[in-house]
């Protein structure tokens, strides 16, 4: 929880409008059904499960997205290691610029 409040924190610090956190999968994919939107922090694990259906919905609608971890990088399925992550303990600077490479990659 004090994770997700300190991405919220930084994401309204650079001037993003913040939807609330999913805790489950369910709720990612409501939150995506019933929002537009824009770009997306994804932590890998998600209620014990992985996060990666959420990924793909994304990505299938050109919504960019960060990767957020306290796992080694290898932990993450190969076909998804070319997207941004940022690992625990996270710092502000590096979710910002994690964001700005993902969103210029979708501007290509």
């Amino acid at each position: 929880m004090m994770v997700a409040l300190f991405i919220e924190d930084t994401l309204r610090e650079l001037g993003c409008d913040v939807l609330e956190p999913a805790h489950t999968l369910v709720d990612a994919h409501a939150r995506i059904e019933d929002h537009e939107v824009d770009a997306a922090v994804l932590d890998i694990n998600i209620a014990e499960d992985e996060v990666y259906p959420v990924a793909e919905r994304l990505a299938a609608r050109g919504v960019p997205f960060v990767f957020a971890t306290g796992y080694a990088l290898e932990s993450i399925h190969e076909e998804w290691r070319n997207r941004p992550v940022v690992r625990k303990p996270y710092h502000a600077e590096q979710l910002r610029a994690a964001l700005e490479y993902a969103l210029r990659q979708a501007d290509r």
